[in-house]
């Protein structure tokens, strides 16, 4: 249960009436920015992850602010839809006249707002969005992003088996913008590194629909021995639960995107899936000062603990923090050009930075495998991964970008 506190003007977005703001989204008090994301369809992650950005915003508040003015976010739900998702960050622009935008949860809606931001030319830094078209096909000057993506995140989790021995190899991914991007990832990066791979099977189940005994029938007859997954939430429990009771992963390695994060390992409890290899986020055993404190403030202040979300908005305010201090103002282009080589040289989750070819930044992620202790399962034998190794090679973002072809 979250404990009653006290709302600054940080979290509940109060308008402050009878000024007029000189740059976009300043008045002479506070400085406004806009925030959507799905709450109300994806609360498992997103009511977290809001949780964590509210106790940063309420740190560097309760500090002083930035610039000398106190940070004021007028949040919204996105409707879970690219047209909810626009016409969202078009009142939070137009409207409540913020100076930027950050926030959204799904890939495709990721995209439908970054193209948002490059038409009405807007500061927007996408949180959780993980396809790699965000800041590569797709990306543009006004698109920062904070989470490694799919082709990173895919990539740790293929050095991890690259020197198995496993060379048939089937495919399970939600059938939208994300996993179709983790999906073609896989297959790239498997052919450059795992010797005589063949992937014998694709399955690609609408999200939140899977009919899990199909799924798990069609793997089986393909006989691979090994499985990318790419599922998450309720696709993942009901394909976990399926695959266990018919022995679909009996005998096979298992790579799985994001089924480290407490959003989506919790519920399975003593369900969890034994010996896969995953990203996630270990939050109990992650011992640096920086994450002990995060921990610390995050269960003072809602009597719980955090999820991968959590850390993500916490890391995202103090990333926020640190751009307007280095543009000085919320004028977009200064905020721009804040944006680019951006160093986070502190932080719960280690220093990053955003590198200034492609708008994505550095930050990393945990790796490990998965057991069932004391009736749930945790991370085991699990390591933070750097993302800078795991970018996108240089001349390919030059050659993909849009933006960077004159």
């Amino acid at each position: 249960m979250t404990k009653r506190r006290g709302l600054l003007p940080a979290v509940a977005g109060l308008a402050i009436a009878g000024m007029t703001a000189s740059v976009p989204g300043e008045t002479a008090e506070t400085i406004r920015i806009g925030e959507l994301n799905s709450y109300n369809r994806f609360p498992a992650f997103t009511e977290p992850y809001k949780k964590g950005w509210q106790l940063g915003f309420e740190e560097i508040n309760a500090a002083g602010g930035v610039l000398g003015k106190q940070i004021e976010v007028i949040s919204r739900d996105d409707g879970g839809t690219t047209g909810d998702a626009v016409r969202v960050a078009e009142e939070l622009v137009v409207r409540e006249k913020v100076a930027f935008i950050f926030g959204t949860f799904l890939s495709n809606i990721g995209l439908a707002v970054a193209d948002f931001a490059n038409q009405r030319k807007v500061l927007f830094i996408a949180s959780e969005p993980l396809t790699d078209a965000l800041t590569m096909a797709k990306g543009n000057r006004y698109t920062y992003r904070l989470r490694p993506n799919t082709y990173m995140q895919t990539g740790m989790l293929v050095d991890e088996a690259k020197d198995l021995g496993k060379t048939r190899w089937a495919i399970v991914a939600p059938n939208y913008e994300y996993g179709q991007s983790a999906a073609a990832n896989f297959k790239r990066l498997a052919a450059e590194k795992i010797p005589g791979v063949e992937i014998v099977i694709e399955q690609f189940p609408a999200l939140g629909k899977i009919d899990a005994g199909a799924t798990v029938a069609a793997i089986e007859q393909a006989n691979p021995d090994a499985i990318f997954s790419a599922l998450f939430g309720g696709d993942l429990a009901k394909f976990v639960r399926e695959g266990t009771t018919r022995g679909l992963f009996e005998g096979r390695t298992v790579l799985s995107l994001l089924t480290g994060e407490p959003e989506w390992l919790d519920p399975l409890k003593d369900e969890a899936p034994v010996g896969w290899i995953v990203t996630g986020y270990p939050w109990e055993q992650i011992d640096t000062p920086e994450h002990e404190a995060f921990v610390a403030a995050y269960r003072a202040a809602y009597d719980d603990y955090p999820r991968l979300g959590s850390i993500l908005g916490y890391t995202l305010a103090y990333t926020i923090k640190a751009m307007l201090e280095k543009a000085g103002s919320t004028d977009t282009e200064a905020m721009l050009a804040a944006m680019e080589g951006l160093r986070i040289e502190s932080s719960p989750a280690g220093p990053f930075y955003i590198r200034d070819l492609d708008n994505q930044a550095t930050m990393g992620a945990w790796v490990g495998k998965l057991a069932v202790e004391g009736g749930r399962g945790k991370m085991v034998d699990w390591r933070y991964v750097d993302g800078e190794p795991y970018m996108f090679p240089a001349e390919e973002v030059r050659r993909v970008r849009p933006d960077l072809q004159n």
